[in-house]
């Protein structure tokens, strides 16, 4: 990267931690104006968003994109309405910033307390949906943050736009513009500058594939917040209701395969599998799912394909599962450990013992009792809205609402006191 480019992107940084000063302090009745004039503006506006859309669009179809990947990078004013209107959803969520977590008076008479306070300068590196361009910049402006994008070159006309939308929407409600901004460049070099803006920017989130979440966080020397890798297991037990643990199963995989909440492994206790692996491969089939299975599961049916080492370890992504037939519990606990990133497991069990063995042995970020792995989601918990699913255990884990979009701060009060 020349030394310009650098520059510009370190100059971006340094804007927003301007910002992020201005930011901090500001009520939420500011803040909630701040959102719904920018909600306003994203409609007032979509034609030009709209029409930036169509030239990433045609540029991905020239690049022979698959029509998965165009449909969401795709804006209509429809779509736009919805971003809009998710927006204005955010607008009705507490405020986290000045939450007191704790507090108490000490033996030697200082107040103490424990304040939520915004994390400062948040940059949130994501490939692709240009909706994540809004999401992110709302909760961040929410919670106090000052936000930099950096969106996939796939999108770079789309966030352009967007942004300086954005930007003119926040302006006129009287906050700084640089509480939102795109990151320069469309190239890798002004990601790893970002991810080397150590002391410029707080924390980093990567959201989309395995790939880009590994290149930030083993490259960032910047704090990371790792999120969205979902290899989600469903173990069913021997004591199950059938019937359930199908409906379960098939919900978990094929009710959207591209998301990271989306099961990629069944394990299947061996005392249950005679009954319940033809009713699952079944069920499969039928919502055009292809299993990859251990010896035991190809036994049941000619039309499942082998499995290999790698496909344990697979976020497919797509209407594929890995299967297996496990001794026991504890057998299915120790696949998961040594295969799951982490997200979500499910138990299928009728079984209060075995949930409660399987609830304290399996450390991911949510584990499902007789509950689709779908449900790992921001909206599902009640959050009301999300900037990603952390898989770390470090700050923030699970969905991350607005609350993990802040850090805290102790304030002692005193009367005079000096400490002998």
């Amino acid at each position: 990267m020349t030394s310009s480019a650098a520059s510009a992107v370190l100059d971006t940084a340094r804007r927003a931690r301007e910002a992020a000063a201005v930011l901090a302090p500001l009520t939420r009745r500011v803040k909630d104006d701040a959102l719904l004039a920018l909600a306003d503006a994203l409609v007032a506006r979509s034609a030009e968003i709209v029409a930036a859309n169509a030239e990433d669009v045609e540029r991905a179809r020239a690049n022979g994109t698959g029509e998965a990947m165009i449909d969401r990078l795709t804006l209509t004013d429809e779509r736009i309405a919805a971003i809009a209107s998710d927006v204005r959803d955010v607008v009705g969520l507490p405020d986290p910033v000045g939450e007191v977590l704790r507090g108490s008076t000490l033996p030697n008479g200082l107040e103490l307390r424990q304040v939520r306070v915004p994390l400062g300068v948040v940059g949130i590196i994501y490939e692709a949906r240009p909706n994540v361009t809004v999401d992110g910049a709302a909760l961040c402006l929410k919670s106090g943050n000052a936000v930099l994008l950096r969106g996939s070159s796939s999108a770079y006309r789309s966030n352009t736009a967007i942004v300086a939308v954005m930007r003119d929407a926040v302006v006129a409600a009287g906050l700084p513009a640089d509480a939102i901004q795109l990151v320069p460049g469309e190239t890798h070099d002004s990601v790893k500058e970002l991810m080397t803006a150590r002391g410029l920017v707080d924390v980093l989130i990567p959201r989309g594939g395995a790939s880009l979440i590994r290149t930030v966080v083993e490259g960032s020397t910047v704090p990371v917040i790792e999120t969205g890798v979902g290899n989600c297991h469903v173990y069913v037990d021997t004591q199950t209701d059938l019937g359930m643990a199908v409906n379960i199963l098939v919900n978990s995989k094929a009710h959207r395969v591209s998301v990271c909440n989306s099961a990629e492994t069944l394990l299947v206790h061996r005392d249950v599998a005679d009954a319940f692996v033809p009713l699952a491969l079944a069920a499969l089939k039928d919502a055009g799912v292809t299993v990859h299975g251990d010896a035991a599961v190809q036994a049941y049916s000619a039309d499942v394909v082998p499995a290999t080492d790698a496909d344990w370890d697979t976020e497919y992504l797509s209407y594929d599962i890995a299967a297996a037939v496990v001794p026991s519990l504890h057998d299915a606990v120790a696949h998961i450990r040594r295969h799951s990133s982490g997200h979500t497991e499910a138990i299928v069990t009728t079984s209060q013992a075995a949930a409660r063995e399987f609830v304290a042995l399996v450390d991911s970020t949510a584990v499902m009792v007789n509950a689709s792995t779908r449900f790992t989601d921001g909206g599902q918990f009640g959050f009301g809205a999300e900037i990603g699913i952390s898989t770390q255990k470090l700050h923030a884990r699970g969905p991350m609402g607005l609350p993990e979009l802040t850090s805290t701060k102790y304030v002692v009060t005193g009367d005079g006191h000096v400490r002998s």
